[in-house]
């Protein structure tokens, strides 16, 4: 399967099973989505359980935290996640917190799924990786997947769970894993492992990383398309770096990052999104807390830079096997 056809699965899978669970957005619908992730379930479920929204990202959200208070379980999809900052003030004062500020009478069991990430010349509006956004805030959990598997797996339990999701999904994976060799032929899931995805209903655990390599020389923490940009690195650089899927953000799988880091004594983490305030200040922070006199050498961190997404110098943003190689390379001679 490809992510499309992963995360379209797992919809199907619980609009089947749990007449509550409803798909809306904007042109989710009678479309299919803008990326076909919901393609062809309005024919299959109506019109009142896949429906298209007005272009309202605030109204979307608000929509979904009044069905999940009254007890529906509501997938809300942003078709960028650039435009979700009309609705953020609906995730953090209304989702967020409903279950807190009710003393647990309301709940908001919904799920926000959008598209992140660039590697498609999108530009600035259609390429931004704002999950540092949604990790600040108590009450969200943060989810981002790096193949079908995980992806089918990961959005079954957050539909399943009974506070806030936000389902991040790295668009440039929809289709195949990517190196981050934007010149190199585009390789299908079908040729890879993680493409092999179960019919059906499974879950994999909300907060629990997974080991994409093992290695003894350097820790590696990354997320969607940056694990496969990863790899990619330490295969050309030849070093024997411990390449750590952090799947979700929040909550943290910090046992499994500690185990590691203080196994290797060194750490690199990359992601996409802006570097300042990025979500990887948040990880070194709490492995210095951690592993201080285990380190051997300072925390490396690859990143987007501190600008807008560019359009025409985007592969000088994107941080590519060669920029991850040089980070990988200080953290062995530091």
């Amino acid at each position: 399967m490809t992510m499309i056809e992963a995360i379209r699965d797992a919809i199907d899978c619980k609009m089947a099973e749990d007449p509550d669970v409803i798909v809306f957005g904007q042109d989710v619908g009678f479309f299919g989505g803008v990326f076909r992730c919901t393609d062809g379930l309005q024919q299959k479920y109506g019109r009142s359980r896949c429906f298209d929204t007005p272009i309202s990202e605030n109204g979307i959200v608000g929509v979904a935290v009044g069905m999940g208070a009254y007890g529906l379980r509501p997938i809300a999809e942003i078709q960028f996640a650039d435009y979700m900052y009309p609705a953020y003030d609906q995730l953090v004062s209304e989702a967020a917190r409903l279950r807190y500020r009710s003393g647990g009478e309301f709940t908001a069991p919904i799920t926000v799924r959008m598209p992140c990430g660039g590697g498609i010349f999108g530009g600035q509006t259609h390429s931004q990786s704002p999950e540092a956004l949604f990790t600040h805030v108590a009450g969200l959990k943060t989810i981002i997947p790096s193949n079908p598997y995980d992806a089918k797996g990961l959005l079954i339990a957050a539909i399943e769970d009974d506070d806030p999701v936000i389902f991040l999904e790295p668009k440039r994976l929809y289709n195949g894993p990517f190196s981050g060799h934007h010149d190199q032929p585009v390789v299908p899931w079908s040729k890879h492992p993680l493409g092999e995805v179960p019919a059906g209903r499974y879950t994999l655990p909300i907060g629990k990383a997974e080991i994409r390599r093992e290695g003894a020389a350097v820790t590696v923490l990354c997320y969607g398309t940056m694990v496969h940009v990863c790899e990619a690195a330490v295969a050309e650089t030849g070093i024997d770096a411990e390449i750590i899927d952090l799947r979700t953000l929040l909550p943290l799988d910090i046992d499994s990052i500690e185990a590691s880091v203080k196994k290797t004594g060194r750490l690199v983490i990359v992601h996409e999104a802006t570097r300042t305030s990025g979500f990887g200040a948040e990880l070194a922070a709490q492995v210095q807390e951690r592993c201080f006199y285990h380190l051997e050498a300072p925390i490396q961190r690859v990143t987007g830079w501190d600008t807008p997404y560019p359009h025409a110098q985007e592969w000088d943003y994107f941080p590519g096997p060669d920029r991850i190689a040089r980070g990988l390379q200080r953290a062995m001679e530091g």
